[in-house]
């Protein structure tokens, strides 16, 4: 087997992340800032930190050790499910929350809670009711509201008056809570929030989530027959989903219900409360038409402020939106053709190949958005009435940040640059960079760098000029003999691997480069980045279109690249890129020579309604579209070599997908490999199983790819 440094670091310091600051807060006055960050790049445990723009100075708020001492920081269910849809791979301090003027910082802290005066630095545990997940502030910093028990809580931030104000009733269950984002909308709608504090501290908008109607599912652990399955609520295609409404709280317990069309709208992707009321994003069930809605909050009443339609999908992942101005205006997006704008009252205020994809703040009447014309960067710009557009960062590469109070705090990722790069900068009162202002206050990052560079060439290929890196090995040169392909793609709608940042991703594949294989990354079809029209061309089809563009863009390149020998070609994959590259040896064995597929679906019924309903539509009206994009009817076909792997504990892509297709290939008699992993997530570990992971893998690469050059250490 395999043994990596390079491997056991991306583990160890959970992909790169760990040591680097994070999670932003901005105080209103622009004059601090709050974060979080490890102490160091192999140091898991997060620490809340904050930076004193007037002097430069980081002061360290609040240390788990210093707080838990030897205790183990234990993680509630609730917390490790919402860390793990979050994507969250660290401890310690990983989320917290501040009231508006960013004096009073809340965290849970193994199921506690904690509160921080951020200027004195006094740390306080309140008596509340445990285990604790999500405390947030009231905006005046009197109270902390948190979900404990299926119930959203609030107690004082001096300890006093601990209460439930919204709890379901002791007959409803486990299955009703209040507080806390159903499967689908952390899942499917990036929505991770499920309640909201008003302006004046005095009442709550709240969900209430009833899943008693939803399917239950079981999840067993086979290396241990004695332990009982754990269950979970699954609202699978087809099926009934949670049924999820919203109430409006005192500080007494008295709750109003806000009421809309729940039988033509049953997804709520977005909610929240602003100076001009509570309002709320409603979705009905085939995605195709949304509603903002205000509402009255003397009533529950709800009035229409937008509507969107599309007879494909209305698109939901579009973080910061729906938004007010202080004046009342709508800040959202709006697609148009081959372009997602950002709208102002429903008043498209970017150019046409400017590409929409965040809204990071909105100050006044000035909103701060990312948006790019080149699909693979990302770049902070502003909108201010009368004056338009303004772009605020140039370097190209992958950029984000923070506002408040005229600061910025601005976040840099390049494909040269190892982890990320932070600085804090003031601007001018229209919200431009000082020219000859202050010098940018940088918030250190103690990331460690990577064990190995990388050797990646970007281009845009072929007549659709799809986005790639090419990853060579490092000791290769001109006339060296042909390198075996790999393809290591996402490929699908839910993320971009192409992007002009240095990533674990980035890094995976340069480590498969230095094994002696040419790896070839492509974002086609239904990537993310490349407007409305390219992302909803995979509707009805996931995997022909995606199959068709990786297939042009490996030809494409080697047309360019003789060092790549095309009757040597594996492709490999983890969740959607696991059922792509299990397709790619069903359907494209001519192109593709072997697969390594993880955690794949195989059966596109196996998945949550909400997010395979919205490009494969409504089952009982598209049942065909499940059945193109399904592989289990492909099994007779496979000829070439193909290993699936598998979680036996993931809740994401349940391991019953693998299952049925190596049933389905054994009833064929196909011969192919299956390796189970014991207690494994869909998530990737951050332990030395992942560097096996992976040597299992080249070691099936290199033994079905006949000729590839022995492995290089690394």
């Amino acid at each position: 087997m395999v043994t990596s440094p390079l491997l056991r670091q991306l583990a160890r310091t959970r992909r790169f992340t760990l040591g680097a600051p994070a999670r932003f807060t901005v105080a209103p006055d622009g004059t601090c800032v709050l974060f979080l960050r490890s102490r160091a790049g192999d140091d898991p445990v997060g620490c809340l930190w904050t930076l004193d723009l007037a002097t430069g100075a980081e002061r360290l708020l609040a240390d788990p050790a210093g707080l838990l001492g030897d205790a183990t920081d234990e993680v509630p269910e609730e917390e490790r499910i919402r860390r793990e849809r979050a994507r969250q791979q660290a401890a310690g301090i990983t989320d917290y929350a501040t009231d508006t003027a960013a004096q009073v910082a809340a965290f849970a802290l193994s199921g506690q809670l904690w509160v921080v005066d951020t200027g004195s630095g006094a740390v306080r545990q309140l008596p509340a009711r445990q285990p604790v997940v999500d405390p947030r502030p009231s905006p005046d910093g009197r109270n902390i509201a948190y979900v404990s028990g299926g119930a959203l809580r609030v107690i004082g931030a001096d300890g006093s008056g601990d209460r439930a104000v919204a709890a379901p009733e002791p007959a409803e269950g486990p299955d009703v809570f209040f507080g806390l984002p159903e499967h689908v909308a952390s899942e499917s709608m990036g929505r991770y929030r499920a309640y909201w504090w008003a302006p004046d501290g005095e009442r709550i908008l709240t969900t209430r989530v009833d899943n008693r109607e939803v399917r239950l599912w079981y999840i067993t652990d086979p290396a241990d027959p004695a332990k009982p399955p754990r269950t979970m609520r699954y609202p699978q295609v087809g099926t009934a989903n949670a049924e999820v409404t919203l109430w409006m709280a005192d500080l007494a317990g008295n709750r109003t219900e806000v009421r809309w069309d729940r039988t033509g709208f049953e997804y709520l992707p977005a909610a929240g409360w602003d100076g001009h009321g509570p309002f709320a994003a409603v979705l009905s069930r085939d995605q195709r038409t949304l509603q903002v809605l205000a509402v009255d909050p003397a009533d529950g009443t709800t009035s229409l402020l937008a509507e969107r339609h599309d007879e494909r999908w209305v698109e939901l992942l579009v973080p910061g939106v729906p938004a007010r101005t202080a004046t009342g205006l709508l800040v959202d997006y709006l697609d148009r053709n081959e372009t997602r704008h950002l709208s102002i009252d429903g008043t498209p205020v970017t150019p046409d190949g400017l590409q929409l994809h965040e809204v990071l703040a909105v100050d006044g009447e000035t909103v701060f958005f990312v948006a790019s014309a080149e699909p693979t960067e990302r770049h902070v710009w502003n909108y201010r009435p009368g004056r338009g557009i303004h772009r605020l960062t140039e370097q190209p590469g992958v950029h984000s940040g923070a506002f408040c109070g005229g600061t910025f705090v601005h976040t840099t990722r390049t494909l040269d640059l190892p982890g990320s790069h932070t600085a804090v900068h003031r601007l001018t009162g229209d919200g431009r960079r000082e020219p000859d202002g202050p010098a940018p206050v940088e918030i250190s990052s103690h990331a460690q760098r990577p064990l190995l560079q990388l050797r990646v060439e970007s281009a845009a290929v072929g007549p659709r000029e799809l986005r790639t890196h090419l990853f060579l090995p490092s000791w290769h040169k001109a006339g060296d003999a042909q390198l075996p392909v790999l393809v290591d793609p996402y490929g699908g709608p839910a993320m971009q691997k192409v992007m002009a940042e240095q990533t674990s991703h980035t890094l995976v594949s340069q480590w498969f480069a230095e094994q002696g294989f040419a790896v070839l990354v492509t974002d086609g079809a239904g990537t993310p980045g490349r407007g409305p029209r390219w992302e909803k061309e995979i509707f009805g089809d996931l995997i022909g279109p995606t199959l068709d563009d990786q297939g042009a863009a490996l030809h494409a390149t080697a047309e360019r690249h003789p060092e790549l020998d095309l009757d040597r070609v594996g492709i490999r994959g983890w969740s959607f890129s696991g059922t792509l590259a299990a397709a790619a040896v069903l359907r494209r064995p001519d192109t593709f020579h072997a697969a390594v597929a993880g955690a794949p679906l195989t059966d596109q019924h196996l998945y949550d309604a909400c997010w395979k309903e919205r490009f494969l539509g409504l089952p009982d009206q598209y049942p065909e579209h499940y059945e193109l994009s399904s592989l289990l009817a492909d099994a007779p076909k496979l000829s070439r070599p193909l290993l699936l792997m598998h979680g036996l504990a993931d809740d994401n892509v349940f391991v019953a997908s693998t299952l049925q297709l190596s049933n389905a290939l054994l009833a064929a008699g196909k011969p192919h490999e299956v390796l189970p992993l014991s207690g494994m997530t869909h998530a990737a570990p951050t332990n030395d199983m992942f560097a096996r992971l992976l040597g299992h893998q080249l070691e099936f690469l290199q033994r079905h790819l006949a000729g590839c050059p022995a492995t290089v250490p690394c």
